[in-house]
């Protein structure tokens, strides 16, 4: 199954978009892209139905018409990075969730920093949502896309448009 990847200019930055013919395989920003290109082996420079159909939700999510993402997802990890990532596409959105809590969410509770550090793997970054996870203080912590980006998808999902702009 050969994956095909374009990239889109969002409000945040440019994204990469890979897909098949069957899932999204990934959505990276400029900062993880060759990390996670690296790991999907042969990636051609070609869009597909799927990638289009991302951007167009994607589209849709940045103009506050979209809150939750309709597309097939293959995540690949460890058994508990996979773990860890579905926990995130469990917080709703407009709401945030602590490290320590995505932690306690898997049975892993002492596993804070090992959350950390695989939140930075997720290959799928805004529709699988990362950003939504911070510091247990209420700040904002790590984000691949940099915290601005972060800011700015949290005020986006705040629904106070006053907020949204930076």
């Amino acid at each position: 199954m050969s994956i095909g990847f374009e990239s889109w200019e969002s409000p945040v930055g440019r994204l990469y978009i890979a897909a098949d013919e069957t899932a999204v395989r990934a959505l990276a920003f400029d900062a993880n892209w060759s990390r996670i290109r690296a790991s999907l082996g042969d990636v051609q420079e070609q869009g597909n139905a799927l990638t289009r159909q991302t951007i167009a939700q994607l589209q849709e999510y940045f103009s506050a018409t979209r809150q939750t993402f309709e597309l097939p997802l293959h995540l690949q990890g460890t058994e508990f990075q996979r773990r860890t990532w579905q926990a995130l596409q469990e917080i709703p959105y407009g709401e945030t969730r602590s490290y320590a809590e995505q932690a306690a969410s898997i049975g892993q509770s002492q596993a804070v920093r090992a959350i950390g550090h695989t939140n930075g793997l997720n290959p799928i970054s805004i529709i699988v949502p990362c950003h939504r996870v911070i510091a247990k203080s209420g700040k904002l912590a790590g984000y691949v896309g940099g915290l601005a980006a972060k800011q700015y998808l949290l005020q986006l999902e705040s629904r106070t448009p006053e907020l949204r702009l930076l």
